[in-house]
């Protein structure tokens, strides 16, 4: 297999469905090593299960990226099984939407939480691996709310540009660093049932009549990742045709 993918030993967080779940999939079934973490290990042992039957090489482990020794912990399994990590794709999210005014403010608090935090979390981890290694690749799943606002989307628009700003930073500080942001728009996934505002939620609903499938963003993350060491694709937008 010479896709650029064979032997890769890739970590996944929020890999318990949508996004994550079907990257680890399309990278497994490509000749990856995957790890997937997140926190319903049920659905974990049941995607890992399934891979490992069709001979691929998968493991998962118990993931909270709010919990900085968890992630920690994570990416040392995935150097403990596989010898060395290729790059980590932090996907963890929630979308929580709400008007400002309804002051969710635990919603407000995960959605920082899962997004700045748990890919700070992700790269504080995987970053001295990657020194060591000489090499390495962070893949931050974005939204393209990262480049415009909507009502009652401030908090996690706010949140995805700072994963932008984030991503970028490390790219520019680290020369031996790969880093990709990955920006969806419409994709099939649970980030919908997280929100809880019901005006809001029904707005959602609406505007998510005809999403992506997850695979369409799996291809754009395997497409990074595949490409040489001295290629770098630093940001891929993807959305479903004519939105």
């Amino acid at each position: 297999m010479s896709n650029g993918l064979k032997d890769k030993v890739v970590a996944i967080t929020g890999a318990s469905s949508g996004i994550g779940e079907v990257t680890a999939r399309h990278l497994a079934e490509n000749g990856a090593h995957v790890l997937v973490g997140a926190r319903r290990i049920d659905r974990l042992q049941k995607l890992v299960s399934a891979l490992q039957a069709a001979g691929a090489r998968a493991e998962y482990q118990a993931l909270d990226v709010m919990d900085r020794a968890s992630v920690t912990r994570f990416v040392g399994f995935a150097v403990e099984r596989f010898g060395r990590l290729d790059a980590l794709v932090n996907n963890a999210g929630v979308m929580p939407l709400s008007p400002l005014a309804a002051l969710k403010l635990d919603e407000w608090d995960r959605m920082i939480d899962v997004h700045i935090k748990g890919v700070l979390n992700g790269i504080a981890a995987a970053l001295p691996v990657f020194e060591d290694q000489g090499c390495g690749h962070v893949i931050n799943t974005s939204s393209i709310a990262a480049y415009y606002v909507m009502p009652a989307g401030a908090i996690y628009c706010a949140t995805k540009k700072a994963v932008n700003a984030i991503t970028e930073g490390l790219r520019l500080e680290g020369p031996h660093i790969r880093t990709t942001i990955v920006s969806p728009g419409v994709t099939e996934s649970e980030l919908a049932d997280t929100v809880t505002h019901a005006e809001t939620a029904a707005l959602v609903a609406a505007f998510r009549t005809e999403p992506m499938p997850a695979d369409a963003i799996a291809r754009a993350v395997s497409f990074a990742i595949a490409q040489p060491q001295s290629v770098d694709v630093s940001e891929i937008i993807v959305r479903p045709t004519g939105k």
